[in-house]
C-alpha cells in the first residue's frame, strides 16, 4: 500500500516487549512519501536494566534508513525513553531529521502539531523517579504477558493484554489518560492547530476532542498500530496485529477443510 504519510511511535527498540518483526512486516507492506517517528523509537531507559537487542531490532533501523535513502522524508521527534536524541535537535542521521516538535500538514490543508507527549504527563514532568518505577512495573507486566500468551496459544486463544486490561479497569489510569488527551487537545487549540499527533501512553486513538482532532499512534509493544494518511488527506488508524490475525485465520480455513476431508477419506 502507498500512502502520503505514515506515523508511528513507541517502538521501544532494545526491550523484550518490542514487536520488531511485526513492524518489519508492516514496513515491507507499506510505503509513504513522509514518515513521522513520534518518539520512544529506541528505549534508552532499558539500558540501565540490560539491553535486549535482537537482530530484528537492527533490521528495523536498516529498514527506516533504507526508506530515507530511497527518498522518503523521515522526521524523528524524540520521546522520554530516547530523550538522549533531544541534544541532537536539527541534526540529520542518514536522512532522518531530528526535531523537538514538528508541523504536519495533510493533503487537505489541516495543520497538526506532532509531539511525543511526555511533557504533558504530570508523572514524567514532576516525578521522573516514579515514571521509572512505573516503567519497570510495565516491563514486568509485559514479561508476564509474554509467558501467559505462549500458554494461551497452545489452545488457539487470541492475544490478551494485561496492561490494557489494567488501564481499562483502574479508574485512576482511565482518568490519567483522559487528562493527558485533554491537555494535548488544549495545546493544539491554543497554538491554532486543527489537531495533534502524539504517542507516549500506548493507547491508540483517532477522535475529536472539542473541535480538535486527537491522534495517538499507539505502540509496537502490544497494540502494533500506526496512523496513515491517504492521498485525499484522510487519516486512518491501522491495527497491524489484528490484520495479521485475520490473515492467519483466513489462511487456516483451506488447510482445515483439506485435513477434514483427508481424515474422512482415511476413515
Amino acid at each position: 500500500m502507498k500512502y502520503r504519510t505514515i506515523l508511528i511511535s513507541d517502538v521501544h527498540l532494545g526491550t523484550r516487549g518490542c514487536q520488531a518483526e511485526l513492524l518489519l512486516d508492516f514496513l515491507s507492506c507499506h510505503e509513504a512519501e513522509t514518515y513521522y517517528l513520534v518518539g520512544d523509537i529506541y528505549d534508552g531507559w532499558q539500558m540501565h536494566r540490560g539491553l535486549n537487542w535482537a537482530e530484528s531490532h537492527t533490521a528495523v533501523v536498516h529498514a527506516l534508513l533504507g526508506k530515507a535513502a530511497a527518498g522518503a522524508r523521515m522526521v524523528f521527534v524524540p520521546g522520554n525513553h530516547d530523550e538522549m536524541f533531544r541534544s541532537c535537535l536539527g541534526a540529520h542521521f542518514g536522512g532522518i531529521e531530528v526535531m523537538a516538535r514538528a508541523d504536519y500538514v495533510t493533503a487537505d490543508g489541516r495543520r497538526y502539531l506532532v509531539t511525543h507527549g511526555d511533557e504533558f504527563d504530570a508523572v514524567v514532568v514532576h516525578a521522573k523517579w516514579l515514571a521509572h518505577v512505573g516503567d519497570r512495573a510495565y516491563d514486568l507486566a509485559i514479561q508476564a504477558n509474554i509467558l501467559f500468551n505462549r500458554v494461551r496459544r497452545l489452545w488457539g486463544g487470541p492475544y490478551w493484554s494485561l496492561s490494557k486490561w489494567a488501564k481499562a479497569q483502574v479508574k485512576r489510569a482511565v482518568s490519567h489518560v483522559s487528562a493527558f488527551e485533554a491537555a494535548l487537545a488544549k495545546e493544539a487549540r491554543e497554538h491554532g492547530y486543527d489537531g495533534i499527533v502524539c504517542g507516549h501512553i500506548h493507547t491508540a486513538a483517532l477522535r475529536e476532542i472539542e473541535g480538535i482532532q486527537y491522534v495517538n499512534t499507539g505502540d509496537w509493544v502490544e497494540s502494533c498500530t500506526a496512523v496513515v494518511e491517504r492521498e485525499d488527506g484522510s487519516l486512518h488508524l491501522l491495527d497491524w496485529a489484528a490484520v495479521r490475525r485475520r490473515r492467519a485465520l483466513a489462511n487456516s480455513h483451506p488447510r482445515l477443510m483439506r485435513r477434514r476431508r483427508q481424515n474422512a477419506e482415511a476413515a
